[in-house]
Formats: structure tokens, sequence, C-alpha cells
């Protein structure tokens, strides 16, 4: 599964500035960012820099903090609901922090359990929330939000310029079990803090413009780490400090974009061919099917074709054999002098035979092709269904209109209107 990460540089620090200067209203958000994309999670595949909208698509989007933008704090994590957890650890970190709790995002440890110790990572809240908004704002969905170092065993050293045209300026940004630290190499502070002899197993690392005077001041070999493989390495991490306010929202086309890009992942892989090959066998089973329901259709319609040829040989432009069919039965019936099921004998007889006994004669009589009109004007409701009943066994239709009975063909037997 491919990955986008997009390393961001350190937040601005505040500077002296006249009294008169107006206070910056919102965060200032990066015009162009770095970024890493790997195809397997593993390997850099591609690096640089460009606008936010310009970034690559991948499959997940990372967001790396430096390390000076992440303070950490150890706690005892209190025992609050979910919903009152953020306001929880802003009375318990209250003490600890050098700004205002509400100005300031916390993020719990991974698997961080009430009533254990634990990890708490603070960051300005307005800036981060800026950066993920002109990342949304780009339809860069951002993941995870990750720290490029955190609390951890076995200790971890890397090293880096602060200005890249100034050798001199070389940092550390060591990280333990006992927290994170940014120290600058220039003075004895660093020396000071560092254990002597430095602990055992521990991991060092940096740049490669830092390398060589990293391993002059240590006096150890280091790894040389790139900036774009160390922002790689922190997506590895269990770490994700979109938690609280600033947790992902997937709603409407975000689920279901989350949703697809599951679904890509190899776990899935064998689910997504099942799937195509079911799909493929239906659309096969299905054309198969239509293929011999046509042939029948067709094999019907010849046999119907090939009947009225036969029996009216005189018959040869075919259009519509069943209506011709019934047109030609029809002439031989009238050449015979034989009525047809909707003249007038056939229908008088139905309507006698249906006629209540206790009426006088019809008052009128009308006839029209297929139709015969009975004046009804006293009948009731009672006595018009009782006829209709009679009417329905031998095919014939009741319909009833401003007091007159009609009689018709039905269609098909015992239609009522």
């Amino acid at each position: 599964m491919s990955i986008l990460v997009v390393p961001l540089a350190p937040r601005g620090r505040l500077r002296a500035r006249s009294a008169s200067a107006p206070e910056p209203a919102t965060p200032r958000t990066s015009a162009e960012l770095d970024y890493v994309l790997s195809r397997d999670g593993l390997t850099v595949s591609a690096q640089g820099r460009c606008a936010p909208s310009l970034l690559p698509r991948a499959d997940s989007v990372a967001l790396v903090l430096a390390d000076c933008d992440v303070s950490w704090h150890r706690i005892t994590l209190p025992k609050a609901p979910a919903a009152r957890l953020r306001a929880a650890l802003a009375g318990v970190l209250e003490e600890a922090l050098l700004e205002d709790a509400e100005q300031l995002h916390l993020a719990l440890a991974p698997q961080a359990a009430a009533g254990e110790p634990t990890w708490v990572a603070a960051v300005d809240k307005r800036w981060l929330a800026a950066e993920l908004a002109a990342l949304e704002k780009a339809n860069v969905f951002v993941d995870r939000v990750l720290p490029a170092s955190w609390p951890d065993e076995p200790p971890n050293g890397h090293f880096e310029l602060a200005d890249e045209t100034d050798s001199r300026s070389l940092a550390l940004h060591w990280a333990h079990a006992d927290g994170v630290a940014t120290l600058s190499l220039q003075g004895g502070l660093a020396r000071a803090l560092l254990t002597q002899p430095l602990p055992e197993g521990a991991r060092w690392s940096a740049t490669p413009a830092a390398a060589t005077a990293a391993e002059r001041w240590l006096d150890a070999p280091v790894v040389v780490l790139p900036a774009a493989e160390r922002a790689l390495q922190a997506t590895h991490s269990l770490w994700d400090l979109r938690q609280f306010d600033l947790a992902r929202r997937s709603k409407g086309t975000r689920a279901l974009r989350d949703a697809l890009r599951g679904l890509r992942t190899p776990a899935w892989r064998p689910a997504r061919y099942g799937i195509a090959a079911l799909v493929l066998t239906q659309l096969v089973g299905l054309n198969l099917w239509a293929w011999h329901l046509r042939s029948t259709l067709d094999a019907k319609r010849e046999s119907q074709v090939a009947l009225l040829q036969s029996t009216f040989p005189h018959v040869r432009a075919v259009l519509d054999a069943p209506l011709q069919m019934q047109r030609e039965v029809a002439l031989l019936r009238a050449a015979a002098g034989r009525p047809d099921a909707s003249d007038l004998e056939p229908l008088l007889r139905a309507a006698a035979a249906a006629w209540p006994a206790d009426l006088a004669a019809v008052e009128s009589i009308r006839f029209e092709p297929g139709k015969l009109t009975l004046a009804a004007s006293s009948w009731d409701a009672g006595r018009i269904e009782q006829f209709r009943a009679q009417l329905q066994p031998m095919g014939l239709r009741l319909d009833v209109a401003d007091g007159r009975l009609v009689l018709s063909r039905a269609a098909t037997g015992g239609g009522r209107s």
C-alpha cells in the first residue's frame, strides 16, 4: 500500500516585535511542502517539494511533525469518560504546561490505560489545525499525524544541522525512556545531559550534511539517515496525534474513500480476485441465458409463421402471425355463416341465461361490434353484482355506465371493471 509522508518544517517561533505590531490572527501555513512517497511503505520511491495541490496521490497520507514542535509529559492517565477525557488531561497537566491548555492539542500514547503511567504529546493547536485545513482544502486528507521521535527504548539520537549553510549549527534530537529533547551542541549543555559513558545500545544517526560533525562530536560512528528516510521511519510507529477534536471524521465520500482504500490493501487481494471472478461468471451466465431465451423466442415465432403459411398458403407476407391467423379464421367463419363469440346472437344468449328470473324483459337493446348494451336504470348494486357473477364463467365482461349494462368478450376470463 502506497503512503505519502509530509514532514512539516518547524513552526515559526516567537520573535521580538514592536508594541504597535499586531499579533497574527491565524498561524501561517506553508506555501510549499516537502513530501516523501513510498509505494510499499518501506523504501522511498520519490521525494520533492511542491504546493499542497500538487502533492502525489497515495493510499494513505501521514503528516510528520518536527521534534521541536512536540512536547512530552509523563502522567498517570485519569479515569474519566471518553467525552471528558480531554478536559481531565488539561486539569492534570495544568501546572506542567507553559501555555494555556486550551491553546494546545493533546494526544495520548498508544494503548494508554486509565490509572496507568502514560505519555501525553502536546502541540500548538492553532498551527496544527491550520496545516490540516490547508491540506484538506487541496484535497489531501491526512490519515495520521506523527511525531518524528518519541520516548522509547533503546535511546535514539539523531544529528542534523539547524542551518544547512552553517556546519557549526549542529543539533541533537535525543529520544529515550524519560522523554525527548532537542539540544544545540554549541556549549556544554548537551554533554552535561548525556550520561557518560553513553547509554549502551543507543542508536545514533545523522543527516548526510551533519554526519562528519556528528562523528567528531560523538567520537563514534553514526548511521547516515537522510531526512526523507527518517520521515518514512516515523510511519512505522503506533503513534497518531489525530485525537479528540482533531480526530479524523470519515463521513460521506470520505467514508467511501476509506472503504475503497481498505479494499485495495494486499490483505484483500484474494477477496478482490474472488469478487472479480464472481462478477465475470455472472455476466457470462446472464449473457448465455439471454441468448437461450432469445433462441427459444425466435423458434416459437418461426413455428407460428410456419403454422400460418401451412394453414393459409395464400398469406405470403407475415408481419404478425397470431393477428393474421385470427383474421383469416374470422373470414372463414363469416364465409361459413357461423357467428363469432362477440357477435349479437352469442351475447344475447349469454344475457338471457344470466337474466334475473324476477325481472321483466329488457327495456332497450343496442349492439355495436363486440358490445351489447342493455337498459337497466332500475337495477341496484346487488343485482348488478349478481348479474356480473353469472356472466364471468362465460368469459364475458360487464361494465356499468349511466344506468346501462355493457356486455363484451373479456380478453382474459373473469376480468372486472
